[in-house]
């Protein structure tokens, strides 16, 4: 309940409140979008390099490779349960559904540096290698999510826009994972001494950029709502509220069997409870055009993020202390 109370009432969360209320009542408050864009290069920028200055500290061990393995494994099963889910409770033909259930598989970076500061008010230690986890954990759910779309149906020309190149550039070339990635490597690269001259800008001013972009994911979030709510049965809705917490107790599960400590396992909980707005809906307007943005990334921005950063994120990590008996 502590931890509920600092996160909701934490300058975070409270910003993205006030953008996402200034949205739903029509405030004309707007971010510009390059400025936006630029909050966004720092953050990744930041959690990269710290998460390499992290992994520095300490060798590729064994149960670091059990860790990025058991995310890409998520990565890709959480999508077919979520399609499997989405195709029994909704509407959803095969494509929205396979659309959809590929961004409950990726994740929110986002969502992840929120529950990084949450996890470190809380007292508890993360490692660096959940950084990496992250950005490993982009792209397979696309994968999935292309089978499952295609699967049963026969085409007698290419799906539109999925020529190999534009897709691979889509899926691993976008500017999430090159950011985030080649920061990683630069801080792993550079070590904690290599980067102390850059830490007060990458560190002392995390939070307060971090406040700046949330209202920006706010105001985006509310218009999503606005906009898209009646693509949204009350069955899709609910998908979006219960399918973070099944997702969690799956990764709570894979966490407790790998002995993570509780910092990590919260960081790992939230990959895999989070859902892509960024990386996967670009993936989709270019292998699944016939997919509608109005249900997913609705869904996806409107819905499942929001519960993620308010509510979502003290659970994780009361599960995160449940399973290391501290709960």
């Amino acid at each position: 309940m502590d931890v509920a109370i600092s996160t909701l009432l934490s300058p975070i969360i409270l910003f993205f409140a006030l953008g996402m209320f200034a949205a739903l009542l029509r405030s004309q408050m707007s971010v510009p979008e390059a400025f936006a864009k630029g909050l966004a290069i720092y953050l990744m920028m930041a959690i990269g390099l710290k998460g390499g200055v992290e992994m520095s500290k300490n060798p590729l061990t064994l149960d670091i490779m059990l860790v990025l393995l058991a995310g890409i494994v998520l990565s890709f099963l959480i999508p077919a349960l979520a399609y499997l889910l989405l195709r029994l409770t909704t509407k959803l033909d095969q494509t929205n559904a396979a659309a959809t259930a590929a961004h409950y598989g990726s994740i929110s970076i986002v969502t992840f540096v929120a529950a990084t500061e949450a996890v470190r008010l809380s007292g508890l230690d993360s490692g660096g290698h959940l950084v990496a986890v992250a950005a490993l954990m982009e792209t397979p759910a696309i994968i999935t999510a292309l089978y499952l779309a295609s699967r049963g149906q026969k085409r007698s020309e290419p799906v539109a826009g999925s020529e190999q190149g534009e897709l691979v550039r889509e899926v691993f070339l976008n500017a999430s994972i090159v950011v985030l990635v080649g920061a990683l490597a630069i801080g792993w690269i550079a070590g904690e001494e290599g980067t102390a001259s850059i830490q007060p800008f990458f560190v002392g001013l995390f939070q307060g950029v971090l406040c700046l972009f949330l209202l920006d994911m706010g105001l985006s979030a509310g218009r999503g709502l606005r906009q898209g709510w009646r693509q949204l049965t009350a069955a899709i809705v609910g998908f979006g509220l219960y399918m973070p917490l099944i997702s969690a107790v799956i990764a709570a599960g894979t966490a407790y069997i790998l002995g993570m400590p509780p910092g990590d396992a919260a960081l790992l909980i939230t990959l895999t409870a989070s859902a892509s707005y960024i990386a996967v809906p670009a993936a989709m307007r270019l292998a699944l055009p016939e997919a509608k943005p109005s249900i997913y990334l609705t869904l996806s921005l409107g819905v499942t993020f929001p519960f993620n950063v308010t509510i979502g994120i003290p659970i994780y990590i009361y599960l995160a202390l449940l399973i290391n008996g501290q709960g």
